[in-house]
This record gives structure tokens, C-alpha cells and sequence, in this order.
């Protein structure tokens, strides 16, 4: 692209302060495909100026103004819908089917949603004899991670446009051109200079800038647990506020009376989604006792149904994981699962058969898994289910919480009594009955480890607002 050389920022494409680069890998044939530009402090330091000077303007901006801007950039992101998920599928290896369907939507439904939410939001209150203003927070230093790139980049933006931030965005090293994208549907749209500016480059040098810049008010971080912890460190001296939307290992629960040919073809797709990527997927499945032979049978069934291929492909379902590094993790994952004892029913290490190159993993089920396992207990990143036995509900909760992450759980039953009271039982940011569709307006974030403050519909608003309260003024 014509301007990964490049950063955006005041509203113009700015040559880099710092002359790094970095190459780009194409994770399904390990062949360079392109070179960007990789920022540094100083680079920070211009966008987050930028962004100072136009919070001063943009925060006292009117709803009305701030929802036709929305509309703008729906408008704009209609005409690249075609090069997002091109894009998207060759930096990160998403099935075609999967970039140019869920992904897109889920870009085009916050949108929308946002701008129901901006009509009739309340950004005054009274209170007795006070009055609560909600006021934008300031200048705000967005990281971003490379599984859902532009997903997770409309995820921040849009909620800060609408509450009247400005920002900085350093979107993963690894997925820089999908955020080159973002940054021009912004510009077409009208967005005012030094409201949004791109700055990309890596974490231990941008997202360290980032973290730590005195007139940056806020952090919205979205990636691993050990990232997030830094972040926080790295934010602490200058009390700014950080949300770290981080990683998970969550249980998938199906009950007894659930449909068992349904649920577990449902529960294996949404662990391999995102080619197993996908921060809140249901990577252990706990079914009855008495019922873990049958479920066992039917995963494997659809496990070996899933076709590895080029993710340009219509055809292809299971895309590789993101790198080399990302391969050898789930590779000894993988090992370590068969080194301690759980049965292999599906899958193992090595690519799929009649793959030679490409960051392909096998599409792995584990059976009768013990929760004293590493593929029990830690996040693999990668299409590898586990399946575990409970004894009751009772003890299917206790299994469930048994980890110091709660990002999500999956609950899959037809007794809705017995549904709800376990749902509430569980120590997760979000629940997901039945395998419903997407809810915009649904928060998104966790408990533990799995970080704090959330994402999506009104409650992600309330991230990007400081309370004031004028008493005495009512």
C-alpha cells in the first residue's frame, strides 16, 4: 500500500520521525508481502499533540455533528468493504468467508449501534439539588490486537468519536494495513484534523510512548494478559485510566437435556473461529459424565470435516494461526496435551495433510482432559478443543470459574430455569445461551485476569467519560 510508509496524523500522511521498517509475512505461505513504516516515541509525541489540539474543538462538538460524522464514516466504510477483507485475510490468514461476512458486519452493526445510542444518550442528569455532567475524557491511546483488526479498531473508535474524544491508534505490528484502511475512511468522512491519528509500530516501543505520555488520559488496550499487566505498570505514574479488555480460557457447558448434535457442532465452531484465534472462545467443553463418549464422537466427526486451505478460498473453514510463533506455541501446546496423558481424539502436532507450507495447525480435539493440564488451563490461541466430564451443575460451575481468567462462558441447555440459575453462577464478563446471534448492544469484557471495563453498546461509553457533579446547581 502506497502509505505504509507513512503515519496520519493531524489529519495529514506524515513521514515517520523514526526510518524503521518491518516486513509483513503472509501466515498461509510465510512469503513477504509487504514493508511499513514502524513509529517511535517521537512519532507518539506529534499525534498525541495533534490530538491535545483538537480535543479543545471536537469535545464541545454538538450530538447532531458528531452523528452525521458517523454516518460519514458508515458511508466510507460501505465503498472499501472489498479491500478490508482482502486485506484482513492476507494479514491474518481469516477465511475469506469469514472477512467478508461477520467481520464486516460487526463493523457496520457498532456503527449503527452507536448512533442509536448517541440520539438518546444522557450526558446530563440531575440528582437531588446536583447536576451530573458527562464529560469526554481527553486524549485517548488506543492498542489494538491482530486477531479482529479492524473489528477491534471500530470497537474503540466509534465510541470515542461519539462521546467527543480524540485519540491515537497503534494497531498490532502485525496487522498495520487494515488500520491504513480505518485511517483513510476517516479522512474521506470529514473526521477534523487531529481528532484520529494512526501511528503504527510495535509495543515495546509505541505501545511503551503510548502508556506512558503524560497528556494521554486514557488507554484502551485490547490483547494478551501479559501485555496488559505492563501497560498498567507502564500507565500507573501518570494516573491515567486503563481498560484492558485481555485473554481467556472459557468453559462451554452444555446440559443434559441439550441437543448434543446442535451444541457440539456449534461448540467446535466457535472454538476453531478466527482459525481458533478468538479471545473469548469456548476452548473447554464440559459435558455430562454420561454423555462425554457421545459428545467426543460427534466433535471429532466435525473436527475432521474442517477444510485447511488458502484463506482466499470460498471453500476454505480453518485458515492458519498468525506466525511462527504463534505456530510452535500451539505446536508444544499440543505436545504437552499428549505428554500428559489427555486422549488425543482429533488432530496432533504437524500441519494437516497435504500442507507443506503456511502456519496450518491441525484441527485438534482432546478428550477426558484434566484440569491439572497446561491445555486445561492456559490460553492456546489455536484450533485445539478440550473436552471434560462433570458430575452435576453444581460441579460444572466450580470447573468452569476454575481459572484465573472470565472473559466469557457458553451455557447450552433447553431447562431455561436451570440456564439462568447457572449463568449466574459464573464468574464471566459475558454468557452466551444457546449460541445466540450477534447483540451489538450486548457489553464486552471481564472479570480476573481477563482485565477490566468494558466494550460495545451504552456501558462502552461510560469508559470514555469523566462525572462531574455541580451540586447545589439544580
Amino acid at each position: 500500500m502506497e502509505r505504509s510508509s507513512k503515519f496520519y496524523i493531524d489529519g495529514k500522511w506524515v513521514e515517520p520521525v523514526s526510518k524503521n521498517t518491518a516486513e509483513l509475512i503472509d501466515p498461509a505461505t510465510e512469503s513477504v508481502y509487504a514493508t511499513f513504516a514502524m513509529g517511535g516515541a517521537e512519532d507518539i509525541d506529534r499525534a498525541v499533540k495533534a490530538a491535545r489540539r483538537a480535543f479543545s474543538t471536537y469535545s464541545k462538538t454538538t450530538i447532531e455533528e458528531r452523528i452525521e460524522l458517523l454516518q460519514k464514516i458508515h458511508a466510507a466504510f460501505l465503498k472499501r468493504e472489498a479491500d478490508i477483507s482482502s486485506t484482513v485475510t492476507q494479514e491474518v490468514g481469516m477465511p475469506i468467508s469469514v472477512s467478508s461476512g461477520f467481520l464486516l458486519d460487526w463493523c457496520k452493526l457498532h456503527t449503527k449501534e452507536t448512533i442509536e445510542i448517541l440520539r438518546n444518550y444522557s450526558f446530563v442528569e440531575k440528582l437531588g439539588t446536583t447536576t451530573i455532567y458527562k464529560e469526554p475524557i481527553g486524549v485517548v491511546g488506543m492498542i489494538t490486537p491482530w486477531n479482529f483488526p479492524i473489528g477491534q479498531i471500530f470497537t474503540k473508535i466509534l465510541p470515542a468519536l461519539a462521546t467527543g474524544c480524540t485519540m491515537v491508534l497503534k494497531p498490532s505490528q502485525l496487522t498495520p494495513l487494515d488500520a491504513i484502511i480505518a485511517a483513510e475512511i476517516l479522512d474521506e468522512a470529514g473526521v477534523p484534523p487531529g481528532v484520529f491519528n494512526l501511528v503504527n509500530g510495535d509495543g515495546r516501543v509505541v505501545g511503551e510512548a503510548i502508556s506512558q505520555h503524560p497528556d494521554i488520559d486514557m488507554v484502551s488496550f485490547t490483547g494478551s494478559t501479559r501485555a496488559g499487566i505492563q501497560i498498567a505498570k507502564s500507565a500507573a505514574d501518570t494516573i491515567k485510566r486503563v481498560v484492558n479488555e485481555l485473554g481467556g480460557k472459557s468453559a462451554n457447558i452444555l446440559l443434559e437435556d441439550a441437543d448434543f448434535n446442535v451444541a457440539v457442532e456449534n461448540a467446535v465452531g466457535n472454538c476453531f473461529f478466527l482459525n481458533g484465534q478468538a479471545c473469548d472462545a469456548g476452548t473447554r467443553l464440559l459435558v455430562p459424565r454420561s454423555r462425554l463418549e457421545e459428545a467426543t464422537n460427534i466433535a471429532v466427526e466435525v473436527a475432521n470435516g474442517y477444510v485447511s486451505g488458502p484463506p482466499s478460498d470460498p471453500e476454505t473453514t480453518l485458515g492458519p494461526v498468525m506466525n511462527a510463533n504463534q505456530f510452535k506455541s500451539v505446536q508444544a501446546y499440543i505436545q504437552s496435551g499428549i505428554d500428559q496423558g489427555a486422549k488425543l481424539v482429533a488432530g496432533g502436532v504437524g500441519r494437516p495433510d497435504g500442507i507443506d507450507a503456511g502456519y496450518f495447525v491441525r484441527p485438534t480435539i482432546f478428550s477426558d482432559v484434566k484440569s491439572d493440564t497446561k491445555i486445561y488451563r492456559e490460553e492456546i490461541f489455536g484450533p485445539v478443543l478440550t473436552i471434560s466430564a462433570y458430575e452435576d451443575l453444581e460441579d460444572a460451575a466450580r470447573m468452569a470459574n476454575d481459572t484465573v481468567y472470565g472473559l466469557a462462558a457458553h451455557l447450552t441447555g433447553r431447562d431455561m430455569d436451570k440456564v439462568r440459575q447457572l449463568s449466574r453462577e459464573l464468574r464471566a464478563g459475558s454468557v452466551f445461551v444457546n449460541s445466540p446471534d450477534f447483540d451489538p448492544k450486548a457489553p464486552f469484557g471481564g472479570y480476573r485476569q481477563s482485565g477490566n471495563g468494558r466494550e460495545c453498546g451504552e456501558h462502552g461509553f461510560t469508559e470514555f467519560l469523566e462525572i462531574k457533579a455541580v451540586v447545589g446547581h439544580g
